[in-house]
């Protein structure tokens, strides 16, 4: 493929992703809000550097299974895999572009889209704003993981899609063997490759930063710790927190383990005995903690938005920092201050 020289790197700060989020499209009606938050601007075409590695099919022969499946195997390509929905659509859109915008080789990126409902319209969301991109979007079945989730301490991490990433290795190719898995709520500003290359050891199943000094028994009950056959999870492990919104995952690995079974299993004892009072987090931890490769804490610096709104900032790590993760609410406040300012626009129009 030969390759196009490729566009400086802008200093711009990660701010500016959300004044162009604020720049998409405004509505000429009063439509649905889940048709409105659908009309964004086209972002520009990155290209590659000229020492990225080539590869022979590009976007234009993927609609060719056969070339499709070639491209997606290539070893040269970085996969990212993120989950879509309607409500959080302006946080991915974002999040696509700052991945797009850093990194060296944007052309060997494949992204791999899991969504649970309204499919085409999310589709047709990626295609329209990003025509270049090299993606795919797969549909998540709710039925097989909503008998399995019990209440939670917030309505909002009872959502099915908030436990997808456990099935990404049953959803990607099996010639998929690595990917990057990121939340909808961060935006990157370093070059997603060096994340992806984070070496895993000889046994690990995933990476992510840990944050040893948490309290890690807080993520889990009373009656879990009480009781010893439950406690002794950890007994041969020094487990740490670690945040699922951003993780480097060996396929391979996890399929020969079948990881996503062993979740299920701790998420259906959750639903005869309390031991855990969050969504999808505590599971893995159940499973991986104490056990992963750790990533420099540069490629998370979540905590972002919530606690800053109210006063409560979480200290920020030292040095350099690589991405940005508003785990807290910004990014719900943010949609709902554009959703009102949309409909005053409307209201404006029509008066």
């Amino acid at each position: 493929m030969k390759l196009k020289p490729r566009r400086p790197k802008s200093n711009q700060s990660p701010l500016l992703f959300f004044l162009i989020l604020s720049l998409f499209s405004l509505p000429n009606d009063a439509k649905s809000t889940t048709t409105l938050i659908h009309q964004f601007k086209e972002a520009p075409e990155f290209y590659n550097s000229p020492d990225c590695a080539s590869i022979t099919d590009t976007q234009d022969n993927l609609n060719n299974h056969q070339n499709a499946d070639t491209y997606i195997c290539s070893e040269e390509v970085v996969h990212v895999a993120m989950t879509l929905d309607t409500t959080y659509i302006r946080g991915s859109m974002a999040a696509i572009l700052s991945v797009l915008q850093h990194s060296s080789c944007p052309q060997n990126i494949f992204f791999h889209f899991v969504c649970s409902s309204s499919a085409s319209l999310l589709r047709a969301a990626i295609s329209n704003s990003f025509p270049y991109l090299n993606f795919h979007l797969y549909t998540f079945d709710d039925s097989q993981v909503s008998g399995l989730i019990s209440t939670s301490i917030r309505s909002a991490l009872d959502c099915p899609l908030n436990y997808a990433r456990s099935y990404l290795p049953n959803l990607l190719p099996l010639c998929v063997r690595r990917v990057v898995y990121l939340d909808s709520d961060l935006i990157l500003v370093d070059d997603i490759a060096k994340l992806a290359d984070t070496p895993l050891g000889d046994k690990a199943v995933l990476a992510a930063p840990e944050y040893c000094n948490a309290n890690f028994t807080a993520y889990f009950t009373p009656m879990f710790w009480s009781n010893p056959s439950l406690s002794l999870t950890f007994a041969d492990r020094k487990p740490c927190y670690f945040n699922t919104g951003v993780m480097v995952i060996d396929l391979e690995r996890w399929r020969e383990g079948d990881y996503t079974t062993k979740i299920e299993e701790w998420m259906e004892l959750q639903k005869r005995m309390r031991i855990y009072d969050l969504g999808s987090l505590p599971p893995f931890l159940l499973v991986f903690a104490g056990n992963i490769a750790s990533v420099d804490h540069r490629w998370n610096q979540h905590g972002l938005g919530g606690d800053n709104f109210r006063g409560l900032c979480r200290d920020l790590h030292p040095g350099p920092v690589s991405l940005l993760h508003w785990s807290g609410k910004d990014w719900y406040r943010f949609e709902a201050n554009i959703n009102k300012a949309m409909l005053i626009q409307t209201r404006r129009r029509k008066g």
